[in-house]
């Protein structure tokens, strides 16, 4: 018990502000009416039925998945030329990684407005080079939400993966090449392996985050695009309907805690592959 003593007051902390919070939301869903009275199936009845929230559903846990693949595409190369890079570089990349991190996502939002606006960057250089003879929409669409997410959630994935790759000993992409191991080869086989836990752990991060950014989802994707948090916030602050939002509320954490059970598993697999 005294080893686990000054652990205490953190977990009454987390207990008190998670957890009952949590089970409050569980117990909410299984009212019957707004009025808060009597309990049934109602809620889950009206939200499983219904093909319409059923996409809403699959639409929110696309756009992680989205997000996801972009931030991988994007940051991957990033992380190996950082392992790649002297410690006066490593560094430098570390300070540009973190620094929108000291920026508010509100700020961070907005500005995407300004950039995939009408007459925004995006569309000035592609009016600019030729590519288009009219602005692009990209506001209210899925293409900028996604865009701008990634940019948004990148540090999520980069920080614990830059951590894991600068521990990788340098002397195993040695030996594999000293064995006839070609450097894709050695990405694949031995890089990717043993960063894994960390490629995992900031899947996780932005796949949680970006399926969850009620204020990017708004700002950038607006009215035609609906997503869980916005209809969470709709039910509960426009319609009232406090049982029907904690329903939805309950499903979002249900699905979005699935793939990230998956996210994680694949995460063990690919690292247990090169330990095992």
């Amino acid at each position: 018990m005294a080893l686990w003593a000054p652990a205490l007051p953190l977990a009454l902390a987390y207990a008190a502000f998670f957890v009952a919070p949590l089970l409050m939301l569980f117990v909410v869903s299984f009212y019957t009416d707004e009025k808060l009275e009597g309990f049934g199936l109602n809620q889950w009845r009206r939200f499983l039925f219904d093909a319409f929230h059923w996409k809403v559903v699959g639409d929110t846990l696309l756009l992680g998945l989205k997000t996801v693949a972009a931030t991988l595409v994007l940051g991957l190369p990033l992380a190996l030329v950082y392992r790649g890079a002297s410690p006066f570089w490593q560094r430098v990349l570390l300070f540009i990684v973190v620094m929108p991190l000291l920026t508010s996502v509100v700020v961070r939002t907005f500005a995407w407005i300004v950039i995939l606006g009408r007459e925004g960057l995006v569309n000035q250089l592609v009016l600019g080079l030729g590519l288009a003879a009219d602005p692009l929409r990209l506001l209210q669409t899925e293409h900028g939400l996604v865009l701008s997410l990634t940019q948004i959630e990148m540090p999520l994935l980069l920080l614990p993966l830059l951590a894991v790759m600068s521990r990788i000993d340098p002397n195993l992409m040695d030996a594999s090449a000293s064995l006839g191991a070609s450097p894709w080869r050695t990405l694949v086989r031995v890089t990717l392996p043993l960063a894994a836990p960390g490629l995992a752990a900031g899947c996780l991060l932005v796949f949680a985050s970006s399926t969850t950014a009620f204020i990017s989802q708004s700002v950038i994707g607006g009215g035609r695009l609906v997503y869980l948090p916005a209809m969470i916030w709709q039910q509960a602050m426009v319609v009232a309907n406090w049982p029907f939002a904690a329903t939805a509320a309950v499903a979002l954490l249900l699905s979005v805690s699935a793939v990230i059970a998956v996210i994680a598993y694949a995460g063990r697999v690919a690292g247990g592959r090169i330990h095992g």
